[in-house]
């Protein structure tokens, strides 16, 4: 049975006190820290890159989840490797190599993953699902924090699982408390939540709050 895992999404913390968000997370039950690392190009928007990605890593004992949106990612995972991270997701829509990029991912040591935009057909990504750990799915369009979640991504969970029962189906946008249950019942087992953990007062007890209600 696929374990259900809430990845917190360190985009929205207060970084002037990210150490005190990260302990929050993992005393609320958190599995993963959920990395989105994004370029200004392939998004519209810029975040961190490996540096600040390595000081997470020193500030947690949790797994580093990356997720790269980035323009020729195939040349930066290898830092990110060196930084920590344990799950690399990159975008099938940034690189015309996808299944050497996933291979290339795996003898660094990580766990390779695919993600695809709300718009990507499952189609694109059918023929690499035996050599990844994980497939994220984009449930907004990628590039900001806040966004409500694209209700038809979950018809593209259901299709996903129903051709890999034992797939680890990752949702990422617009996931809070009143949708999370869709989610699952749709088929993702693990959750990616931003806004609405970091942009609350005590993270600890809503990130609590999302683990009790996914393992419910």
């Amino acid at each position: 049975m696929l374990k259900q895992i809430i990845a917190p999404s360190v985009l929205n913390a207060n970084f002037l006190e990210l150490g005190n968000g990260l302990k929050a997370i993992e005393n609320g039950g958190a599995g993963l820290v959920h990395l989105d690392i994004m370029d200004g190009h392939f998004v519209p928007n810029i975040s961190f890159g490996p540096g600040i990605s390595a000081c997470v890593k020193k500030g947690t004992k949790l797994p580093l989840d990356c997720h790269l949106m980035i323009e020729n990612p195939e040349n930066y995972v290898g830092e990110f490797a060196k930084a920590g991270a344990s799950i690399i997701s990159v975008h099938a829509e940034t690189t015309n190599h996808l299944d050497r990029l996933l291979h290339q991912i795996a003898e660094l040591g990580v766990k390779p993953a695919v993600a695809i935009n709300p718009a990507t057909p499952l189609e694109s990504i059918k023929y690499v699902l035996d050599i990844v750990d994980m497939v994220l799915i984009m449930s907004v369009n990628p590039g900001f924090g806040g966004q409500s979640l694209i209700p038809y991504c979950l018809d593209k969970i259901r299709e996903l699982r129903a051709l890999k029962p034992e797939l680890n189906i990752q949702i990422d946008g617009g996931v809070k408390l009143d949708n999370i249950l869709a989610c699952k019942e749709a088929g993702a087992n693990i959750f990616v939540v931003g806004s609405a953990i970091f942009g609350k007062p005590d993270p600890e007890a809503v990130c609590r709050e999302f683990v009790a209600k996914v393992n419910g």
